[in-house]
């Protein structure tokens, strides 16, 4: 089992940036790549980024490319730095877990492990 606890979540103004963490504890972290999800209202869950057991490989959807990053260190923690803000950006993001592979897989039914999402707002 894996433990996934997301923080850092809130209001932030357009242009603005916000910084999300995932906490893991349970089995050993580094035999999993790790998303960030988030899923608006009306909407489907969307693949943000994804990041590799050892940190060296990433993917980002289009829309956040340049925009946000995502990195992850040995004391079992994965973030999101987002910057430039867009209304868009607003929705509830979720960290997930999944056997580290050499694909990165996007698709929200490839991750076995969720936290319970934070909720970002991106408004003036």
């Amino acid at each position: 089992q894996v433990q996934l606890v997301e923080s850092g979540g809130g209001l932030v103004q357009p242009g603005g940036s916000l910084r999300l963490s995932c906490a893991a504890s349970g089995r050993t972290f580094n035999n999993y790549n790790m998303g960030w999800f988030r899923q608006a209202p009306g909407k489907e869950r969307e693949c943000v980024a994804v990041i590799n057991w050892n940190g060296r490989t990433t993917h980002y959807v289009d829309s956040v490319k340049g925009r946000f990053t995502i990195s992850r260190d040995n004391a079992k923690n994965t973030y999101l730095q987002m910057n430039s803000a867009k209304a868009e950006d607003t929705a509830v993001y979720y960290c997930a877990a999944t056997p580290s592979s050499t694909i990165l897989r996007t698709l929200a039914s490839a991750y076995e492990y969720w936290g319970q999402g934070t909720q970002v707002t991106v408004s003036s």
